[in-house]
């Protein structure tokens, strides 16, 4: 059984039923994905690097007695470092990413509190940005100003989909549902 498969029985159904209720009259999906987990677990990689010693370091230091109350503290800071690029997989397969002939949508299922944000043709950048993340991912960025709090948000304000396989190709599409020469992908 492939990721792919896993992940489609686990939470795809959910979010097709979120989808089905997004979709506005007449609006029809174009293109549909979810970000490629495994790519944005490997960015935040960089932490089991730093989480797997500090647990060892804090295991050697508690073993020889050197330190006593703080052990607890330590021993969790370790493990939300090595958990944390795992709650980023789970995260991003609970996430859909949508182009239909009226908007983008970027859907969630997270943790029981299932969101729906669109953005239509007419609230985007007049160019839309890619940035290349490695494995053949990326973001693409179609919106600009968009408050930082959000998780498709970078720290600049530039918002769209996140970790995506082959941003290019969903960049054409969104460009050429934004033209209005969609015919379905």
């Amino acid at each position: 059984m492939s990721l792919d498969e896993i992940r489609s029985t686990l939470f795809s159904a959910k979010l097709r039923r979120l989808l089905a209720q997004a979709l506005q009259h007449g609006e029809r999906v174009l293109w549909q994905e979810q970000p490629d987990a495994v790519a944005n677990m490997l960015m935040w990689r960089f932490l089991w690097w730093i989480g797997f010693p500090w647990l060892a370091l804090t295991a050697i230091a508690i073993s020889r007695g050197w330190i006593d109350q703080a052990a607890m503290f330590l021993l969790l800071f370790g493990a939300m470092m090595i958990a944390a690029p795992l709650v980023m997989l789970l995260y991003d397969w609970q996430t859909l990413c949508v182009i239909t002939n009226r908007r983008a949508l970027i859907l969630r299922t997270a943790w029981g509190k299932p969101t729906v944000r669109g953005t239509s043709f007419e609230d985007m950048d007049a160019t839309f940005e890619i940035l290349d993340i490695g494995r053949g991912a990326g973001h693409l960025n179609f919106a600009s100003g968009i408050s930082t709090r959000s998780p498709d948000t970078d720290y600049t304000g530039r918002y769209g989909f996140r970790c995506i396989r082959n941003p290019a190709a969903v960049r054409d599409i969104l460009e050429r549902a934004r033209a209005g020469t969609t015919q379905r992908d």
